[in-house]
Parts: structure tokens; sequence; C-alpha cells
């Protein structure tokens, strides 16, 4: 008898250490990669929106947090063990695995040509950085389909466009695997 309540005690002693360590930490990493994004776009957004002052070094770091964490790195943060509860990740992932992949890719391929321009932004915002301007923006809306410029060729996209087709696919992405909070 004083052999089992030992174990027991054990066993609860390990059951509370697990619990005080917290969560797994890819879940972890990849929590606080999902909040440093969503900082990252908010910066942008603000910037564009006029609510925060332009400043192309910020746009440019911004911009870099977003790329750092999206295609491959967004992917690894999402292996099979990590899914479900009590993550917000569904196990969907796992079952359309190629279409999560395909927006990870995406994303990063966006992220990728957001940060190239980001590299050479100029000082104050122009009006070839703003939704509305170029012509990969005729023939579309962040509502209906997306242009066909914009699909075949990012780089022609300006860069307001290019973080509202990233927070698109982000929309996309949330809305199949991501588990609403409880």
């Amino acid at each position: 008898m004083k052999w089992t309540a030992a174990a027991l005690m054990l066993s609860l002693a390990c059951a509370s250490a697990v619990v005080a360590a917290g969560p797994d930490p890819i879940v972890a990493t990849r929590q606080s990669s999902m909040k440093e994004m969503a900082a990252a776009a908010k910066t942008i957004a603000g910037m564009f929106d006029g609510k925060l002052a332009y400043d192309a070094a910020r746009f440019k770091a911004a911009a870099e947090t977003i790329r750092a964490r999206t295609g491959p790195a967004l992917i690894a943060e999402f292996p099979s063990a990590t899914l479900g509860a009590p993550s917000g990740a569904k196990l969907e992932i796992d079952q359309a695995r190629p279409e999560f992949e395909a927006l990870a890719h995406h994303i990063g391929a966006l992220a990728t040509t957001l940060t190239a321009k980001a590299e050479r932004a100029p000082a104050s915002i122009t009006d070839d950085m703003r939704m509305g301007s170029g012509p990969a923006m005729s023939g579309g809306s962040l509502l209906g389909k997306r242009p066909a410029a914009a699909q075949a060729n990012p780089a022609q996209v300006p860069a307001e466009h290019l973080l509202h087709l990233i927070l698109q696919d982000c929309s996309s992405c949330h809305s199949k695997f991501r588990q609403k909070a409880l």
C-alpha cells in the first residue's frame, strides 16, 4: 500500500511538472511567430492607413518579419504531433497538407516580394506603393477575383496591395485550419 501511494505521489508530481512546464515548445514558438507576424502586418497597415508615421526602415523590418516566418518556416511550425487541442491548429492540416503548404508557400512568395519592395522603399510613401495604382490593379478587387497580374507576377503589385493579399491568404488559412477559441 505504501508503494502504491508513493507511486501515485510521484505520478502526480510528474503531471504537475508537465503542466507547470507550459505548452509544447513548438506550439509556443508557433504562437509567438503568429503574434510577431500580426504585429508586423499591423505596423505596415498602420503606415499605409496613416495611423502610424511612415518609416522606411520600420517598413523594411516589418516586411522581413513576415517573410522570415512564412513559407518553409511556417510549414515547419506545424508538425503533426502539435495539431489539435490544446493548440488552435486543427487536425485537418494533416488531412489537407498539400493545401496548407501551398498557402504557406504563397504567403511566403508574396512576403518575399513585399520585402524586396521594402528594401527599395523611398523615404516617404509614393503613389506606386499604394493600392489602386499600376497595371496589376485593373480588373479585380480584394472582395472579388484577384487580378491576373497579381497571380502571375506579384512584383507588379503595389506594396500596399501585397500586404492585403498576404492578409487574405492568412484569413483563408485561419478559416480552414484554425480552431476558434473556446
